[in-house]
Parts: C-alpha cells; sequence; structure tokens
C-alpha cells in the first residue's frame, strides 16, 4: 500500500503534465500545418481539426463547403520547458503566406484562411509580438488574425498524421502511397515555393 501512494506521488509531482500547454493555428492545409510543426523539438504532438465557426463537431465535407465558418486548424501540444509558445508563433509566420486573406497556396476558400487563436492574454501578447516581427521582417502588410479561441473539433481519424500514411489513395496521377501522395500535393500546391519566395532562408520547413 504505502508502494503504490509512493508511486501515485510521484505521478502527482511529475512535471511532465504541468509543462505542456497547447496552441492552436491555422494555416491552411492542416496535413501540412501538422507534418511541419510535429518535426520541431519539444511539441509532443499535432491535432487537425476545425475551429472558429459555429457549427458543433463538423465533418470535413461540411468545412470544406463553407458556411460553417470553421477554419482547417491544428493543435500543437508541447513541452513549454523545452520549447516556447513565442517561439512557435515566430515559426508559424515563417512557414504560411500572411499576406494572403483569401487562402492558401492552391487551396482557396475561408477554411483555408490563416489564423492564430489565443487562450489567454499571454498568449496574445506573444501573437502580437510574432506579429509585428514577422511583418517588420517581411516588409508587407500581415493579415493573419489573432483572434479567441474557441470550440477545436478534431478532425475524421483519417486526416491524422496523414503525411505518413502507408496505405494507397487515388490521385490524379493513379494509385500513390499515402505518404507520397502527400508529398506530391505539397509540391503541386507551390506551399514551399512561395513560402521559399517570402522567406528566404527564415523559412523553418522548406522540403
Amino acid at each position: 500500500m504505502r508502494r503504490l501512494v509512493f508511486v501515485l506521488g510521484l505521478l502527482l509531482a511529475s512535471p511532465v503534465s504541468a509543462a505542456t500547454e497547447t496552441a492552436i493555428v491555422a494555416g491552411g492545409c492542416f496535413w501540412c500545418v501538422e507534418s511541419d510543426f510535429e518535426s520541431v523539438p519539444g511539441v509532443k504532438e499535432v491535432v487537425s481539426g476545425y475551429t472558429g465557426g459555429t457549427l458543433k463537431n463538423p465533418t470535413y465535407k461540411q468545412v470544406g463547403a463553407g458556411g460553417t465558418g470553421h477554419y482547417e486548424a491544428v493543435e500543437i501540444r508541447f513541452d513549454n520547458a523545452k520549447v516556447s509558445y513565442g517561439h512557435l508563433m515566430d515559426l508559424f509566420f515563417r512557414s504560411i503566406d500572411p499576406t494572403d486573406s483569401g487562402g492558401q497556396f492552391c487551396d482557396r476558400g475561408d477554411s483555408y484562411r490563416t489564423a492564430i487563436f489565443v487562450k489567454d492574454a499571454t498568449q496574445r501578447t506573444e501573437a502580437e509580438r510574432a506579429k509585428a516581427e514577422a511583418e517588420a521582417a517581411l516588409g508587407q502588410k500581415i493579415v493573419t488574425p489573432i483572434l479567441n479561441a474557441g470550440p477545436f473539433w478534431k478532425a475524421e481519424a483519417y486526416h491524422q498524421d496523414y503525411y505518413k500514411g502507408t496505405g494507397i489513395v487515388l490521385t490524379r496521377r493513379g494509385p500513390k502511397v499515402q505518404s507520397n501522395a502527400y508529398a506530391f500535393y505539397r509540391q503541386a500546391c507551390g506551399r514551399d515555393a512561395r513560402v521559399k519566395q517570402l522567406w528566404g532562408d527564415a523559412a523553418p520547413f522548406i522540403h
């Protein structure tokens, strides 16, 4: 019994859970944003989903059809002892085209707009700092809004870790392994080319 109490005490005292924070951003196709931020040291997990709209439990089809107000977004779960929220915001701005208000790259429409969804005053301060510094570095107007966070709805299972998939999917060029289909989509959509054009060597996730 004493051993069980001791173990439980260690678990309750563990700093791991206390250090975990979340950041919510929308940067166009959530497959790409998830892929980018899961490569950042200190990030534990990135979940694809929907936020910013009024419909409860939206589906990919509903969000893509428009009218729900939702963005394709990701929830980044990170260890704040290893990476800061502010650093994640700096990386975020340099991984998107924050001058585009109509979508991202080849993906057009409201669901593909960029945004940062903040949970408290501290996150807002850091997001606003990162936005101002990114705008100064870029020398162009940044249109990415900083919004109050609302409900985040996890996307369907087949969207999670899409870039890692080993199944076969149909593409315009025939059947492809899912991870290869993702790589083809990313290149064909022009994401990395446009980010490189905007940010040059400051772009952190160029493939």
